[in-house]
């Protein structure tokens, strides 16, 4: 299995900690890309019209797209229960990981507000109001603490940890932690983890 790589891009992260987290990291082989909003992969697009990463090819030669795809895939093939089949603990855990990719989505705008678009075009509000899905979404899981549960280990705890992740990466003066203790504190235990400890690099 192959996974066009980004060592910074969230939605990889996600993918290769679900992965981690099935026994699956050894068969994941890491592939270099490029992926940029205004200079597209061409190379990915060979393989993935939208030009984007995670792109993920099986065994088989299939290509898979978007990280939602990829990591039920993974739990499929790992025989794992991170996608709880059927009945409320799926809804729960896909409506969880909507929440962390909305996080991530608006996350990513907010990024490219800053680094892609040029500054004499940049709109500040814009930028505020993606960062405010982000502040939105972690009162609503102050809020809703069983949505956290310490012995909750499903598709949506790892999308929001990821989602966590890469705010302290990218958005270091947010400062979302002291808004938001029990959410901190959830993450400081939850990130402990082996595979959100691990790293990945080509």
């Amino acid at each position: 299995m192959q996974i066009y790589f980004s060592p910074f891009s969230p939605y990889v992260r996600k993918c290769l900690v679900t992965a981690h987290e099935l026994g699956l990291s050894d068969r994941v082989q890491l592939l270099p890309s490029n992926a940029n909003p205004v200079q597209r992969d061409r190379d990915i697009i060979a393989r993935n019209p939208l030009g984007k990463v995670p792109t993920f090819i099986t065994d088989e030669g299939a290509v898979l797209y978007d990280s939602r795809v990829i990591c039920e895939y993974l739990d499929e093939i790992g025989n794992g229960t991170l996608f709880p089949r059927s009945g409320d603990a799926r809804w729960n855990a896909l409506t969880l990981q909507a929440l962390g990719d909305g996080i991530l989505d608006g996350a990513l705008i907010a990024r490219y507000e800053d680094v892609a678009r040029p500054e004499p075009l940049r709109w500040p509000e814009w930028r505020a109001a993606q960062l405010d899905k982000a502040e939105t979404s972690l009162a609503h899981l102050s809020a809703n603490p069983a949505l956290i549960a310490p012995q909750r280990l499903d598709i949506g705890t790892l999308t929001v940890a990821c989602a966590l992740w890469y705010l302290d990466l990218r958005f270091a003066d947010f400062g979302w932690r002291q808004r938001h203790p029990a959410v901190a504190a959830w993450y400081e235990a939850f990130s402990k983890r082996p595979s959100l400890q691990a790293s990945w690099a080509l």
